[in-house]
C-alpha cells in the first residue's frame, strides 16, 4: 500500500510475541520455537543450523520468540515470491528497529513499496550501481593493501579487527561522506542495534545513531560535499525536495545497513578459508578466469541477513492460510541451501550451474549495496591472497557467533 513517508505514521497491525499471542489462524502444528537468531544450537553453528532447516522444519512455519512471532519461509521458489511481490509481502512497518512513535520515520527506501520506492532508488543510484561502484575499485585495492601493511610482518592477526571491519567501513565511510575517527563509535551502535536482542538497547542505541545523523545532516545542508548524504540531504526528485523525515529516514537506512553485512561476510568467508586450504589452492589457480563465480558462490554458502515483510493481504501458500497483519522473514540463508535448487548446498562448488542467490534478495527491495558487496569481496580475496597466500585459523581458537540478524563470528584469529 502505498504511504506517505514526508509524513509518516507508526504502522497500526499489532507484534505478537511469546506462546500466549499466537493469533487463532495459526495451525499448532506448525508453531515452532526455533531460537534462529540467538539460540544455542543456532549460535553453535548459524549456517549449518539454517542448512538443517529443511529436514527439521516445513517450508513454512510459524516461529515464536522472544524477539517477535511470524512466518518463516525457507524455500527459495517461496522467496523468489514473496520477495517479488511487494503488494502481498509489504515492507511497511517490517523493519525490526525500535523508533520513538512520537518521533516516527520510515527507513527508506526499504519500507517504501512502490509506486514510490522508485524515486528514492533513483537518488543514490547512480553511485551504487555496477559501473557506480567500479569508480571505487583503486579506492578499495589501495584501504586492502594499506591494512595488510601493517600486520602481515606480524605472521598473525586478528581478521575481524584488523581487516573485516575497517575494510567494507572505511569505504562505506567515504561513501557516505562521514569522519573516520568515529568508525569505532558507529560500529559499537550498529552491534548493539543488530546484535544485543534487547529492544531497550537497541532502543538506545537508535538514540545515539538519530542524534549523531540529524547534526551531520544539518551540517552536509550548510556545507554540501560529495558524499551520499550531502547528496540525499540536497535531493528534489521531480523538483520537490525532500522533507527532514525523508532525509534523516534515508541516511539512517543507509547508515545502519552499511556497517555490518559486508563486515560479517568477510568473517565467515575467511573463517572458511582459513580452514579449508584446498579451497584457496583452487581460488589462487582460478582466480584470473573465475572471480566471478567464485565470489556468487561463497556469497550463496556465506550469506549473513534475512528479509522480513509484513502481508499486506490474506494469502495462501503451500496450503498454510496467512492473514493481513501478519509478519513474515525469508530465512534467506536457508533459502539459499534449498537441496531442491542447490544440491549438496553445504559444498562449496565454483562449478555451479548459475542460479539466483539471495544474499541480497531480489525485487524492488535487493540490497542497494549489493555491487558494492560483490566488489569489496572481489578485491579483498585478490589482494589478500596476492600477498598471504596461505594462512590457518590459531591454535586454540573457539569460535563465537554473535545473537542477531546478521550473522558472523565474533573473533577469527589467523597466523600464517
Amino acid at each position: 500500500m502505498p504511504i506517505d513517508a514526508a509524513n509518516p505514521v507508526p504502522p497500526t497491525f499489532e507484534r505478537h510475541v511469546g506462546m500466549d499471542q499466537i493469533p487463532a489462524h495459526v495451525p499448532q502444528d506448525l508453531v515452532r520455537q526455533s531460537g534462529l537468531t540467538f539460540g544455542p544450537e543456532f549460535l553453535a553453528n548459524p549456517h549449518n543450523f539454517m542448512a538443517a532447516l529443511h529436514e527439521k522444519q516445513p517450508p513454512v512455519y510459524y516461529d515464536v520468540s522472544p524477539m517477535g512471532n511470524m512466518w518463516h519461509l525457507i524455500k527459495h521458489e517461496d522467496a523468489l515470491f514473496g520477495l517479488r511481490h511487494p503488494e502481498i509481502f509489504s515492507n511497511e512497518g517490517a523493519t525490526p528497529f525500535p523508533r520513538d512513535p512520537n518521533d516516527y520515520f520510515y527507513f527508506i527506501p526499504i519500507e517504501i513499496d512502490p509506486p514510490h520506492h522508485r524515486k528514492y532508488r533513483n537518488i543514490v543510484d547512480p553511485v551504487f550501481s555496477p559501473k557506480g561502484v567500479l569508480k571505487l575499485e583503486g579506492l578499495i585495492r589501495q584501504r586492502a593493501n594499506d591494512l595488510i601493511d601493517q600486520f602481515i610482518d606480524k605472521g598473525e592477526c586478528e581478521f575481524t579487527e584488523e581487516f573485516g571491519r575497517p575494510l567494507p567501513v572505511s569505504v562505506f565511510l567515504d561513501i557516505m561522506g562521514l569522519p573516520q575517527d568515529m568508525r569505532d563509535t558507529f560500529v559499537s551502535w550498529a552491534m548493539e542495534l543488530l546484535h544485543s536482542n534487547d529492544r531497550e538497547r537497541m532502543g538506545a542505541a537508535m538514540m545515539s545513531i538519530t542524534e549523531y545523523l540529524k547534526d551531520a545532516i544539518a551540517e552536509k545542508k550548510a556545507n554540501p560535499d560529495d558524499g551520499v548524504v550531502s547528496l540525499i540531504a540536497h535531493a528534489a526528485p521531480d523538483g520537490v525536495p525532500l522533507s527532514d523525515k525523508e532525509i534523516f529516514g534515508f541516511v539512517c537506512f543507509l547508515f545502519i545497513g552499511g556497517l555490518d553485512t559486508v563486515f560479517a561476510t568477510l568473517n565467515n568467508i575467511w573463517l572458511y578459508l582459513a580452514r579449508n586450504p584446498a579451497k584457496v589452492q583452487e581460488i589462487a589457480e582460478r582466480m584470473d578466469n573465475d572471480i566471478d563465480r567464485i565470489v556468487e558462490e561463497l556469497l550463496r554458502r556465506w550469506s549473513v541477513t534475512f528479509s522480513g515483510r509484513v502481508l499486506d493481504q490474506d494469502y495462501e501458500m503451500r496450503g498454510v492460510q496467512m492473514k493481513k497483519g501478519d509478519r513474515v522473514t525469508f530465512v534467506l540463508p536457508a533459502c539459499n541451501f534449498d537441496p531442491e535448487v542447490f544440491p549438496n548446498p553445504l559444498e562449496v562448488d565454483f562449478d555451479r550451474p548459475r542460479k539466483t542467490i539471495l544474499a541480497f534478495t531480489v525485487g524492488v527491495h535487493s540490497c542497494m549495496g549489493g555491487h558494492l558487496a560483490r566488489l569489496e569481496v572481489k578485491i579483498a580475496l585478490q589482494e589478500w591472497l596476492k600477498r598471504i597466500p596461505s594462512f590457518k585459523l590459531k591454535e586454540g581458537t573457539h569460535i563465537e557467533y554473535r545473537p542477531g540478524g546478521v550473522i558472523g563470528p565474533e573473533e577469527v584469529p589467523l597466523v600464517w
